[in-house]
């Protein structure tokens, strides 16, 4: 090999070694971008995720939600067919305790009772509870209207008398029963007695109590 090849090919060299590097530089630079678009995509990607997670439970309560609302309206689907009955059932009630009927109106009061019954068997099916006090039991907030307060001898807050029944569906109260409970009486205060006057001393007297004093 002569000596101009040998300075040719050691010229060579350094030419590749700069294409190389150039190559590498590019390589490099690329792959930054295309790690910097993977994190990007990745970030999309873990937003939309999130998305999607955030969604399935947002669809998951409103089904929940759903559901509830069915069952609730399927478990108190009678409840304003029930509010409706309640002035024919009070008007039944009136009539099946009104006292000393005729015997013409005792034959009438055998039927209403026949037809009162059928009802009550069906409201009792559809899960309607009667709500009917006893005279003399406790005053209960939760299922019964006072409507008026009476003066007993006895002890206060006592049924003394039912004006209506009340009705419930399920745990639902539909009308609480009206009532008329006891209250203790009220005892006036007595005055407090007035003292009379004692009557003045005549001037004589006063004499005479001086005299005994001096004595």
């Amino acid at each position: 090999m002569t000596e101009e090849k040998k300075k040719a090919s050691e010229s060579e060299i350094p030419k590749e070694e700069k294409k190389e590097e150039k190559i590498d530089k590019k390589a490099e630079k690329r792959i930054a971008a295309l790690e910097e678009e993977l994190k990007k995509v990745q970030a999309e990607s873990d937003d939309w995720k999130n998305k999607y997670y955030m969604a399935f439970a947002d669809m998951a309560n409103l089904r929940k939600q759903n559901e509830k609302s069915y069952a609730e309206a399927l478990k108190y689907r009678a409840m304003g067919f029930v509010e409706k009955l309640i002035m024919p059932l009070d008007s039944f009630h009136i009539a099946l305790t009104m006292g000393n009927p005729t015997p013409e109106v005792r034959n009438y009061l055998v039927g209403f009772e026949y037809i009162y019954r059928q009802l009550t068997n069906v409201l009792d099916e559809e899960g309607v509870k009667e709500i009917d006090p006893k005279l003399g039991s406790d005053f209960d907030v939760n299922t019964m209207h006072a409507v008026e307060a009476v003066e007993s001898d006895g002890p206060a807050n006592k049924v003394v008398k039912v004006l209506a029944k009340g009705y419930q569906l399920k745990d639902r109260m539909v009308r609480s029963a009206m009532v008329v409970v006891s209250k203790a009486k009220v005892v006036p205060a007595e005055e407090p007695k007035k003292e009379e006057p004692k009557p003045e001393e005549t001037t004589e007297e006063k004499k005479e109590e001086s005299a005994r004093k001096d004595a």
